[in-house]
């Protein structure tokens, strides 16, 4: 008989002193926004080669419609909001315009890409004349030459989250922790969840991977197959147990940038990192080339053109102001929020993301923040990687281990005393709640735990039988499906009206930009790095003294 799941007492004691006042309404509520990913495919779940349609606006300046690396990856950006139904409603409509403007042409809903004719076949963005412009195609240009284009067509759900300041000033004050400054104690605290997710974020791996297959063309012409892929059918590949391929080392994953190793211990540890990896030349870059014969290969020849760059499940994140660089901007004012970055799209649902997945984010993050963080050593981190990778590539398997603080512990038994302890973080937001919407959303996804068969994973393996094992005959009758039942959705009247004001807005601010450059692009990237270069010390905080 196994033992019965306890919860941490120091967990417990946090929510119960915290919950009268949020029952009050004193501690607000999280926000929350969504960054969407889609491939534009044609009727042949081909990636589509037509540019990003004009009636769409410009991609450059646009808020909410642009593109990722690809002129066929379509990225949707919802504003922020307390709600988790109002950001879906507004991702939904965004969905909707879209179609209302597309051609022949379809919203590919699974993370790995559709169809590809090699590397070529994915379409760099192209953002205009503009110096601002230019810089992000040139950037996608390097990342072509780094690590190839098909890499970059993969699509995925970004799930950005904050906590209110009021909530933070009761932490604050709970912790006795007055005497360190706001945004100091806010940022220690993020990183402190941040850990805790790094440790823990296979679970969401496990709940919410749907990428267990890939399309042939996936594969570079003459590649080895891996060993860890079978053949399903004449253009399909899967792993047995796989649960997101997405995530795996045939997806955002690069043996440079692994020796970074960033684990997040502290905002000075983050930056100083990224900046080391921004400022150092790496040789295999440097005999690509940046700028040969008047032609822009790549910005540098870097460990990192820029911070975006680097791959992480999450980053800590801070809104930039004018010509200031995302390591700035949390220097100068601390982590403002978070931004999860490993989720898959959910293939069987219109929007790639549904409410009770947000629900259950949400509680995670909670449960994160409130829980023990210590820094975590090499070592660990190490043992971390080894996790996801398992995870990745067999989550479902019966047999598979993890490693847990020097024991082995199976995924059901560790998910389990994780869900367990999440309990606590859904009472203390359900406080604010009409209903128990994210104690429900844990219920609801708990019995995947015992049952790998209902995880998303596993119902696309089942979904491919019947469509003789091919996942782009799946992905492509998905598509269609969603595209006939957005179609039908009515849009708010008021939000149609802003996007189709935001057409010629965003085209005429494209034209501003452009016209407003006073200097040649290699003056301004000479100013942007010489900028990014700059640096506010920063001094160990209190808390982090002796870690």
């Amino acid at each position: 008989m196994p033992e019965p799941l306890t919860v941490p007492s120091a967990l417990t004691a946090q929510v119960e002193r915290l919950i009268p006042s949020a029952r009050l309404g004193r501690l607000g509520r999280l926000r929350r926004g969504l960054e969407k990913e889609g491939l534009r495919v044609d009727a042949n779940g081909h990636i589509a080669q037509t540019p990003h349609p004009h009636a769409l606006g410009s991609k450059l300046t646009h808020p909410h419609i642009t593109t990722d690396y690809s002129e066929s990856l379509l990225e949707y950006i919802t504003p922020v909001y307390s709600e988790p139904k109002e950001a879906l409603s507004f991702l939904s409509d965004l969905h909707t315009f879209t179609y209302h403007h597309l051609q022949n042409e379809w919203i590919w809903p699974g993370s790995m890409p559709s169809k590809l004719s090699g590397n070529d076949s994915v379409p760099i963005a192209d953002y205009g004349s503009s110096n601002v412009g230019t810089m992000k195609h040139i950037y996608r240009k390097g990342l072509d030459m780094r690590y190839g284009r098909i890499m970059q067509a993969i699509a995925g759900v970004h799930y950005n989250m904050s906590l209110p300041d009021d909530m933070w000033h009761a932490l604050r004050e709970l912790e006795k922790a007055t005497n360190i400054p706001f945004n100091d104690y806010r940022s220690t605290r993020y990183f402190g969840m941040i850990r805790h997710f790094r440790r823990h974020s296979w679970l969401l791996l496990y709940l919410f991977g749907a990428s267990p297959a890939i399309d042939k063309s996936f594969l570079p012409e003459g590649k080895k197959v891996p060993e860890k892929l079978q053949s399903l059918s004449d253009d399909t590949y899967y792993a047995p147990y796989a649960t997101t391929l997405r995530m795996s080392d045939l997806g955002y994953q690069n043996k440079v940038q692994s020796q970074l190793k960033i684990c997040f211990n502290s905002l000075s540890n983050y930056v100083n990192t990224l900046r080391h990896a921004i400022s150092s030349p790496w040789p295999d870059y440097e005999k690509m080339g940046v700028n040969e014969a008047g032609e822009w290969r790549q910005l540098n020849a870097n460990i990192l053109q820029i911070e975006n760059e680097y791959y992480s499940d999450i980053r800590p994140k801070r809104v930039a102001k004018h010509n200031e660089t995302p390591s700035q901007a949390l220097e100068a004012r601390g982590v403002e929020y978070i931004e999860v970055r490993c989720l898959d799209l959910n293939p069987f649902d219109p929007l790639g993301v549904t409410e009770d997945q947000m629900r259950f984010v949400d509680t995670f993050l909670m449960w994160c923040l409130l829980s023990d963080s210590p820094w975590i050593s090499d070592e660990e981190c190490d043992r971390l990687d080894d996790n996801r990778r398992w995870v990745v590539e067999r989550g479902r398997d019966p047999e598979l281990k993890l490693y847990n603080h020097g024991a082995s512990t199976s995924v059901r038994e560790w998910g389990e005393q994780i869900f367990a302890e999440m309990g606590e973080g859904a009472r203390l937001l359900d406080a604010v709640e009409d209903g128990s919407p994210h104690a429900d959303a844990l219920a609801n996804l708990a019995p995947r735990l015992a049952d790998p068969s209902l995880t998303p994973s596993a119902q696309v393996l089942e979904r491919l039988n019947d469509h003789g094992g091919s996942l782009s005959d799946l992905m492509l009758s998905l598509a269609k499906e969603q595209a006939a039942q957005l179609k039908a959705e009515p849009m708010q009247r008021s939000r149609e009206a802003l996007l189709a004001e935001l057409i010629a807005t965003s085209h005429q601010q494209q034209h501003d930009i452009e016209g407003a450059d006073q200097e040649t692009f290699t003056e301004f990237l000479q100013a942007y790095f010489s900028k990014a270069r700059e640096s506010r010390a920063l001094s160990p905080l209190p808390s982090e003294v002796g870690q």
